[in-house]
């Protein structure tokens, strides 16, 4: 098996955590219901809004909605602070455009 300091040590990356982070992206990208499923964990338990889950699960706001309804996740009601606020309309333009 590989490691992550064989991948350094053939300097293909300048760290382990280079490799790490790498890898992370890789299987994200590969594996659509762990990004969302890590969306709803970060919803649940960082406070992010909803707009942002959608934005990192790789889905539109009203499908991220959906999603979390179908699972039983509770929703909050609006931005809770003013930043919190741009980030949901920066969001959906993004997912408007």
């Amino acid at each position: 098996m590989v490691a992550p300091r064989d991948l350094v040590n053939a300097r293909l990356y300048e760290s382990e955590e280079a490799v790490i982070a790498d890898a992370l992206r890789h299987l994200l990208r590969a594996r659509p219901d762990l990004r969302i499923s890590l969306a709803i964990y970060r919803y649940q338990h960082e406070a992010i809004s909803l707009a942002r889950a959608a934005a990192l699960a790789g889905v539109s706001w009203s499908q991220m909605r959906e999603i979390m309804v179908e699972r039983g996740v509770p929703l909050r009601i609006g931005p809770e602070t003013l930043e919190e606020a741009r980030a949901e309309v920066e969001a959906l333009r993004q997912a408007l455009v």
